[in-house]
Order: structure tokens, then sequence, then C-alpha cells
């Protein structure tokens, strides 16, 4: 996703019970927890997939990386109609993550001369990012990719539709960066540049803009060709407006909060011209680990780009420790461990993509859902493959 800052503002690793309060969804009843059965090597990571279905997530799979080679692991059903398993190869939508792209290409960009990140929005896109306080002249591209502009986040905006069963009579709907942004320039900015941190869905649509408009391409094309075709990322997809997932992949689901039959909804096809740069990639476990193995691993940036990639600000209210660089974040979990990522939340949907800093050891999954079911479910995961911690066992009551 984009990941709606009515979520993220709370966390990017999410506790599950503060996410669905935050963007308005009703999960299923929480499950009692008791201690799992010890594991070893990936178990523990494959008993916190086995505890999220427990406490009512439909799907959940992931793989992860390490100096012993690959492993895949998945539990649950990827739809509940034909009972299918997640298979290894499905795709899905992995909302936010697209961020990490955006500020890759620009760094590219940069490395090649045609742009700083120290430029301003305005040089590039001028008279966009004015009205209500705004102004493109006091933001750079750097304030973009760390959330430092202060600019508002589109998403917030009622008009979007995006949450409640309002999403069902506008699920393909089409909007256009321009208008994306136009939204955003009714409110005014949350702070002036420079002076806070705030997740910023619209500042990525904005980078995406500079991206067009220095190369004279879209930035899907860019994105292809700079990233996508070098890393073989075959299941990787910028759909634009279509709104179906390619094959394989499976079923997404949601539950509204103003919906007092607290249905299940299955969402699985929308247009995702909301998300735009922010959120509309699709992709599988393995080409996100490929991606970020190999940015990390300095394939993808010169050392002076990386090196601003992974220089960081504090993003408050984030759990971890967790700071923000641009288009990427660094947190420290209780273990020690340190990791470098993004996640990605949609409605329907939620991925998590994180990597060692040397892009040795990485971890990526995938709820078919934007509830977690039982507190925690999303963080377990985590917590399970890079600090050995148990996952509960639950059940539904």
């Amino acid at each position: 996703m984009v990941m709606l800052t009515v979520r993220t503002r709370l966390a990017a690793v999410v506790v599950a019970a503060t996410m669905a309060a935050a963007i308005g969804l009703t999960a299923p009843a929480k499950a009692d927890g008791a201690p799992a059965a010890p594991a070893t090597g990936h178990g523990l990571t494959q008993a916190a997939l086995d505890s999220a279905v427990k406490g009512g997530v439909p799907g959940a799979f992931g793989q992860a990386h390490d100096t012993h080679g690959t492993w895949y692991g998945s539990s649950g059903v990827s739809d509940l109609t034909t009972r299918r398993p997640p298979l290894p190869p499905d795709r899905f939508r992995a909302g936010s993550i697209s961020k990490t792209l955006i500020a890759t290409v620009v760094l590219q960009l940069e490395a090649e001369g045609r742009l700083s990140i120290d430029d301003t929005v305005e040089k590039w896109l001028p008279g966009v990012v004015r009205g209500h306080g705004h102004d493109g002249s006091k933001i750079t591209l750097r304030r973009l990719l760390n959330h430092t502009s202060g600019v508002y986040d589109y998403t917030e905006d009622p008009g979007l539709h995006l949450l409640g069963t309002d999403f069902l009579a506008h699920r393909y709907d089409t909007w256009t960066p321009e208008q994306l942004v136009a939204l955003a320039m009714k409110h005014r900015p949350n702070f002036e540049p420079g002076a806070g941190w705030s997740y910023s869905t619209t500042a990525f649509t904005l980078a995406a803009m500079v991206i067009e408009r220095a190369t004279g391409h879209t930035y899907a094309s860019e994105a292809k060709r700079r990233i996508f075709t070098p890393l073989g990322l075959h299941a990787s997809t910028l759909p634009g407006t279509y709104p179906r997932i390619p094959a394989p992949s499976g079923r997404m689901y949601t539950v509204f909060s103003n919906d007092p039959e607290h249905r299940v909804h299955d969402i699985t096809e929308f247009n995702p011209s909301w998300a735009w740069s922010a959120g509309e990639l699709i992709s599988s476990t393995s080409d996100l680990n490929r991606f970020f193995t190999a940015l990390l691993g300095g394939k993808l940036l010169p050392r002076a780009q990386l090196k601003e990639m992974t220089t960081t600000v504090p993003s408050p209210n984030f759990p971890w420790g967790q700071e923000a660089g641009l288009g990427i974040f660094r947190l420290t979990l209780p273990c020690g461990t340190e990791l470098w990522g993004h996640t990605g939340f949609l409605p329907g949907s939620q991925s998590i993509a994180y990597t060692t800093r040397d892009g040795q050891h990485g971890l990526v999954y995938n709820f078919n859902t934007d509830w977690a079911g039982e507190t925690d479910a999303a963080a377990y995961v985590f917590l399970a493959e890079y600090c050995g911690t148990t996952p509960p066992l639950t059940t539904h009551p």
C-alpha cells in the first residue's frame, strides 16, 4: 500500500489490535494464546504463520533466505471459496514497498547527474505544491523521501473513499497523480518542511512525478528498465489502472467497521490508481527478497547514494527504535538485530519485507487480509525469524 497514514502513524510493523482500530476495521475475535512448542531453523517462523491463521488470518506465506539457503513457508488458504493454499510463486499487492522502488530510481538519477536530492520540488514541478500553506520552493526531494516535507497525505482525505463500505462503490474509480496531489493541496501541511516527521503518501507521488519530468518517461517504465529487468523480477508489475492481480495469485479480504453484520468482503479486484507510485506494486516473496538483497548489497546504487538512502531521521510513534531513511526504514528488534526494509498495507493485504544491512538474511511475507487475527500476528513472524521468539499458539474460541 499505500501505507495509509492513519495506519502508519501507529506502526510499521503492526500491532494488529491498534492497527485495526486506526484504520476502522473490525478484526475477528482475539484468541487466547499459549506457548508454542519449541522449533529449530525456520520452524518458529512457520509456527508464527500458523499462529496468525489460527488467530483469524485466512492465509499467510513468506520466504526467508540466509547463508544456509532459501526457505518458504505458508499456512491457511489463499482463497476462502476454493480452499487453495498459498503457493511459493503467488503474486500479491505489496503496497508501500513501492516507495523503496521510487527512492531507488531517484537516487540512480542523482548518481547520473540528472538531478540532486537537494533540488526543490518547485524546480521540477513548478506550481504543483502550492496552496493552504504548502510551498514547493521550500521542500527538497530529500524531504519527500524521508517524510520530513510536511506535505499533507491525500489518503487522509475522505474524498478518496478508502475507508468503510464506501470503498466498494468506488473501487474502480480512476485517479490521476495530479488529482491526488490536488486533494492534498486542499489541506494545510502538517508542519513546515524539516520541522517534523509525518508519513506522506503524497510525497512519493510527487517523487514519481519528478522522475517522469527528469527522464521524459513514465516512472513505471524507468522502474522496469532500471530494477525489474536487471534483477529478473519477473513476477513484479506496476498495473496502473488494471484491477486484477496476475496469476498465480490468491484473494484478498477485509471486514468493514461500518458493516453491522461484520461480513468478510473479497476485495481482490480494484483500480489501484489511487495508490499509484506510492503503493501499486504487485510482486512475489522471491522478487522482493531479491530486490532488497541487491539494494542493500550495493548492486543498485553507488556507495554515495546508498549512504544517503540509509542516513536516517527519527520516525516518532514507530516501534522498536525505527527510523526513516530515503524510502526505507531501519529498525532494531528487541533482540538487537538491525533490519532495513519497508512494509505495505492496502485494503485486503499486509506485506512486510526486511533484510539485514548486508543483505544476507531477508524475510518477506504477506497476509491476505488487513486484519491481523490475534494481537501482534504480523510482528510475531518477524520476531520468530530474526530473534527466535516463540509465537503464541492460538485457537478460535
